[in-house]
Parts: structure tokens; C-alpha cells; sequence
């Protein structure tokens, strides 16, 4: 079993934020948004979802964050304007057909050196087997993972590969099925078909927190890698 480990502790362990200039593509509400510029970070979430961008204007800011609604294949911002660009569970959102002009984008924007981070959800444990009768998304998640394979000696060199388990907690089903619609607004119809499933597998796949909130296993892998010097 893959060692358990927080998305932020890990994000904080091979990130060094203070004072960097950051893109956070696919930045939804804008949590991690909102967390790395708590950590001094020059932060800006980057959005196409309007139902996701919604909510991430409305939250109260915790420094510097902006945010700007744009695709993560046309990012409107200067060439090496960048120290770090961050896909945190969004490549797999990009259109398979646009992944790879997306990390052409990432490297466009970094400067010489600079790090792209990117954190997916592996297509296996107990939270991916719950979403499946919606939105199985072994086929995306795969073509983001060749996407990347693919970018590196050309545009970018691997500093590290990990993998390791996070732990997934929802405060209740209705709370899920909201999260999940937003930022996937196409489940909204498959919820109304399948909610009495869905919350069969709620159920079956969760573990009751004494808090009460319902957690879930999630395999996850991060590639952390540097863009390539056209100077060395």
C-alpha cells in the first residue's frame, strides 16, 4: 500500500512558495488557491468552469490570490512570467485532444527552470470505484499521464515521480453530490437518474468518521518536473 500522505504536506515539502509567482490551472473553488498564497505564494487560479469560478470569487481571499477565467491550453499570460505552474487534479479535465498543447502552455509561461507540479488521481481505490457509475474516468486519467510521458526531453525533464494514498472527506452525501456537480456539471443529470445508487456506494465505499463526516480512499501521483533551459 502506497504511504498515506496530505496533499498540502506534500505540495509544502517539494514546493518552495514563499515570494514565487504561481499558476494554479484548473483551480475550481480555489482551495489550494487560497492555501498556497497563505504560504506567501504570488497565486493565480486559473478557471474555465463558471459554476467552479463562482464559488471561488465569493470565498473570502487569504492574501494576494486572483483569479482569471481561462483554459489551461490558452493561458492568457506573458512568456515566462511564471516560477511554478500547478495541474492539482485538472489535467484529466482538459480535453484529451488538448492535453498536450496544455503542458506546451505550462512550459510556455515558466521560466527557465521552472517547476510544473502536477497531482492526478490514480484510476483505482475506494473513491474512484464509487464515482464510477457517473463518471468513470480511466480513459482521461490514463491520456493525461501519457500526455505527460510525452512532454518530457522536450519540454520539460522529470525531478520526481510519487505516488501515495489521500484520504477523501465528504461531510455528508448531499455535500458530495454538490462538489461533484460543480465541477463536472454534466453529472447533474446522471445524480437525478442514479442518486439512489450513488448513495448505495456512498455508503459501501465510505468509513464513517467519528466527526461524522464519510471518508474515502484515493491513490493519487504526483510528477514534478522542470522545464527544460533552451540555454544549457
Amino acid at each position: 500500500m502506497s504511504e498515506l500522505r496530505r496533499n498540502s504536506d506534500l505540495i509544502k515539502e517539494l514546493l518552495d512558495l514563499p515570494g514565487k509567482r504561481v499558476l494554479d490551472i484548473g483551480c475550481g473553488g480555489g482551495n489550494l488557491t487560497r492555501f498556497m498564497s497563505r504560504q506567501s505564494a504570488i497565486v493565480t487560479g486559473i478557471e474555465c468552469n463558471p459554476r467552479q469560478m463562482e464559488k471561488a470569487i465569493a470565498t473570502e481571499t487569504t492574501g494576494s490570490e486572483k483569479y482569471v477565467e481561462a483554459r489551461g491550453e490558452a493561458l492568457p499570460t506573458d512568456d515566462a512570467s511564471s516560477d511554478i505552474v500547478i495541474y492539482f487534479n485538472s489535467l484529466h479535465h482538459v480535453p484529451v485532444e488538448h492535453q498536450d498543447n496544455a503542458l506546451g502552455e505550462a512550459a510556455r509561461v515558466l521560466v527557465p527552470n521552472g517547476q510544473l507540479y502536477i497531482c492526478e488521481p490514480v484510476a483505482e481505490g475506494p473513491h474512484f470505484e464509487m464515482m464510477r457509475p457517473i463518471d468513470d474516468e480511466t480513459y482521461v486519467r490514463a491520456e493525461a499521464y501519457k500526455s505527460i510521458k510525452r512532454s518530457l526531453g522536450t519540454l520539460f525533464t522529470e525531478y520526481r515521480e510519487i505516488t501515495y494514498l489521500h484520504i477523501v472527506k465528504h461531510t455528508d452525501f448531499d455535500e458530495f453530490e454538490e462538489e461533484m456537480s460543480r465541477i463536472s456539471p454534466d453529472r447533474d443529470a446522471l445524480f437525478q437518474v442514479k442518486r439512489g445508487q450513488m448513495r448505495d456506494a456512498f455508503v459501501r465505499f465510505g468509513t464513517e468518521l467519528p466527526d461524522g463526516r464519510t471518508a474515502f480512499e484515493q491513490p493519487m501521483r504526483v510528477n514534478l518536473l522542470m522545464k527544460l533551459d533552451p540555454a544549457s
